[in-house]
């Protein structure tokens, strides 16, 4: 597996590099970690041991017609190009129906390469190529007919639990991820760390990709709700923004990172926002009632 693994990330250096020559101006390649080509380097070089975490980044794609950026986001699997590439286009200027079939159109399209084959560069091109009549059925949209008709969206709500969440860079990055997609709910942090997060069901799907890679492992969606419905959500919602939720620490350990969550003080929390049939699902313990 090593093998294909170090073949695989010798060829994302190589579309790096095409990258880099396709789009030279400081700020049009972010990468979310700095150092992240240098590691992979150093791990074909054998002077790293172990695995480095994948490569992300956006880029900053101008289109020349409609005048409008669309910012690609993009993670490389360790195994891409012999995987699938992962890809999202985002832009300002697109309503979330039309982002998604962008979007869909994408996968669509890097879903003809065969595996092997480098397809970053070529994404990019189709974008540049087909994105203009994505903004143009917006418009078209917007205008109003006498056959319109109500669209349906998804509202979803994820309830996910991790082992523990400690980590200040882990935890500022799920906050920054969850006020960026306009999502609500909250992450408890400690041992074990809950995380509910609630809105329209692409973007919690994308939250869950999103704080998930490149190597959180010990994290699972214990529970997902979802109904549909053709207003914008809010009423739906039972929290009123994405924070972080913070605890007592149940009994004393010794341990800097080894503390229980006080689970009577959550399930209160639950209760305020009639969420206690969560408990149970979650720790597999039925909550008390707090009339008995």
């Amino acid at each position: 597996m090593s093998t294909s693994v170090k073949e695989s990330l010798q060829l994302q250096l190589l579309e790096m590099e095409m990258l880099f020559s396709m789009f030279p101006n400081q700020g049009e390649v972010k990468l979310e970690d700095v150092n992240a080509l240098t590691n992979v380097k150093r791990y074909l070089d054998g002077t790293r041991e172990a695995l480095p975490p994948n490569i992300e980044f956006v880029i900053s794609l101008q289109i020349e017609e409609p005048k409008v950026t669309i910012d690609l986001q993009v993670t490389m699997p360790h195994s891409y190009p012999y995987v699938a590439l992962q890809l999202f286009g985002r832009s300002s200027e697109l309503d979330r129906q039309q982002q998604l079939l962008l979007n869909k159109g994408l996968t669509s399209y890097i879903g003809t390469f065969d595996a092997g084959e480098l397809c970053l560069c070529a994404a990019i091109q189709w974008l540049q190529d087909n994105s203009a009549s994505y903004f143009l059925n917006r418009k078209l949209a917007c205008e109003p007919g006498p056959q319109a008709k109500p669209v349906k969206n998804t509202f979803l709500r994820m309830w996910i639990y991790s082992h523990h969440i400690y980590q200040q860079d882990l935890r500022k990055k799920i906050l920054e991820v969850g006020k960026r997609l306009d999502v609500t709910g909250f992450c408890m942090t400690g041992k074990p760390g809950i995380i509910c997060v609630e809105g329209f069901k692409d973007h919690c799907e994308e939250f869950w990709h999103t704080i998930r890679y490149p190597n959180w492992k010990h994290i699972s969606c214990k529970h997902a709700e979802s109904v549909e419905t053709e207003g914008n959500g809010e009423d739906l919602r039972l929290f009123h923004s994405f924070e972080e939720l913070l605890l007592e620490a149940h009994g004393d350990y010794g341990l800097r990172n080894d503390y229980h969550m006080n689970l009577g003080q959550f399930l209160e929390f639950l209760r305020k926002h009639k969420s206690e049939h969560v408990f149970q699902i979650l720790f597999g313990i039925e909550s008390k009632s707090s009339e008995s």
